[in-house]
């Protein structure tokens, strides 16, 4: 089983480095890192708004909907934040970029 998830874990890394993976990383990116729950913030509130404003006032469930969704957006732009932090961190141990 551990065979399996090195093997996984490689092919990962692979593909990273074949899209770049291992370039310094641009401002935006850096500050996102730094800052992953106000990335997601800036991304659930404007989108659950958006969907409150979209869904029609008739039904009750709609708000539900539209807090779900926005939820669901800032967890997975929160998720992409960490994942930059943890690029950072690997190139930072790899010796490719200095941290500035």
């Amino acid at each position: 089983m551990v065979n399996w998830w090195q093997t996984l874990g490689n092919a990962f890394w692979v593909l990273d480095r074949a899209l770049g993976g291992q370039r310094r990383p641009a401002r935006i990116q850096k500050w996102v890192a730094r800052h992953p729950i106000g990335a997601a913030l800036y991304v659930a509130v404007p989108f659950t708004l958006f969907c409150l404003l979209l869904f029609s006032e008739g039904e009750p469930n709609n708000f539900l909907f539209g807090v779900l969704f926005g939820v669901i957006m800032g967890l997975v732009f929160g998720l992409t934040a960490v994942a930059e932090r943890l690029r950072q961190r690997r190139l930072k141990r790899l010796g490719i970029w200095d941290g500035s």
